[in-house]
């Protein structure tokens, strides 16, 4: 039974050279899980509309640990019908309506994450959650975690300057996960403006109702591309109709070129700096910006810097380059911090 641990992964994955996203689901009466194939689009069509002689994603089981997730090469839709970016962060689908149907109930909660495929890329993940599954806990450190096409790299021009992050994708602060197999390289751009207001909805629903929803990301990649093009997010509330998104999220940044077969980058202006490219890695830089999101014990140990005003997590990189005479220790919440007139340390987002 899925009990919204990580460990229990029944997703396995394998990619053709194809741009292709697709899923099956197994169970004891296998019954064909596609996502419907889409005709072209016409020229400046701003939303995909899904062809009239396919049948919707069917999405069942018996028991939830029926349900096998994988990406199948006869079983795939080109994102070819997904419109250019445009300058907004993401674009709805198919008028905004999941590729779910539901021809059974879900009554337990699942956690599934798709094993990596032979170029170590994170698949689909797939979940159906409640309340009980929201963390109670801090996210903890990820920067030892280099997901495909993943590069180091700060510009000037960008805020906090990091180009990427280790983006969830289910959002940490839905179900705690912090594994290889949930984590992806994605802009800044993607995992702020994108993905984290979408992970939001849900978290605010499930707070408030208790209800349970039915939510599933997909990565999507060019061929053998290391960095993908962009994520599928799709969400459902199973017990009533208030909660329903389908929108893909481009991972893309602007002002930035960027390289998706190894996820080397470029500023767009020649005149741009680059701070630094491939910086050793940081256990604690570049931090997903999910925290704030995140319930956090009540009391939390911070070390203060007494001359710039801003406050650090203990092991932040930053606390081992501060004068002695100007660090000092609090313990509280967040919330007591900034009253005092400290800023939160934009490198490590306590």
């Amino acid at each position: 039974m899925f009990s919204g641990s990580s460990d229990e992964k029944s997703v396995s994955t394998k990619h053709n050279v194809e741009t292709s996203l697709s899923e099956s689901v197994e169970t004891e009466k296998p019954k064909e899980v596609q996502l419907p194939e889409r005709t072209e689009p016409e020229k400046d069509i701003d939303i995909v509309e899904k062809s009239e002689e396919t049948a919707p994603l069917e999405v069942s089981a018996e028991e939830p640990e029926d349900i096998v997730t994988a990406q199948d090469p006869q079983d795939s839709v080109s994102l070819s019908g997904i419109p250019e970016y445009r300058g907004q962060p993401y674009v709805e689908i198919n008028g905004n309506v999941p590729f779910f149907t539901q021809d059974s109930a879900y009554d337990v909660t699942f956690e599934n994450y798709s094993d990596k495929d032979a170029l170590g890329r994170c698949g689909v993940a797939f979940v159906c959650i409640d309340a009980n599954n929201l963390p109670t806990t801090e996210r903890g450190l990820i920067g030892h975690i280099r997901p495909s096409g993943w590069h180091t790299v700060k510009y000037d021009f960008l805020e906090d300057r990091y180009l990427y992050n280790r983006c969830h994708l289910i959002g940490y602060q839905l179900t705690g996960n912090n594994s290889e197999e949930n984590l992806i390289t994605g802009t800044r751009y993607m995992n702020v403006e994108g993905m984290l207001g979408f992970e939001n909805q849900i978290a605010d629903y499930i707070r408030q109702t208790e209800k349970r929803v039915l939510y599933r990301v997909t990565p999507c990649y060019t061929g053998d591309n290391l960095l993908a093009d962009g994520v599928l997010m799709e969400a459902q509330s199973l017990e009533d109709d208030n909660l329903c998104f389908c929108v893909y999220c481009y991972n893309v940044q602007p002002g930035v070129i960027i390289n998706y077969a190894d996820g080397s980058s470029q500023a767009e202006d020649p005149v741009a700096e680059t701070v630094q490219k491939d910086i050793p890695a940081d256990p604690v830089a570049n931090e997903e910006t999910e925290k704030q999101n995140v319930s956090i014990p009540e009391s939390t140990t911070y070390v203060l810097n007494t001359n710039t005003m801003k406050f650090h997590y203990p092991d932040c990189g930053s606390v081992q380059d501060m004068k002695e005479k100007n660090r000092a220790f609090f313990t509280g919440n967040r919330d007591e911090v900034i009253r005092q007139g400290y800023d939160p340390c934009k490198r490590c987002n306590p």
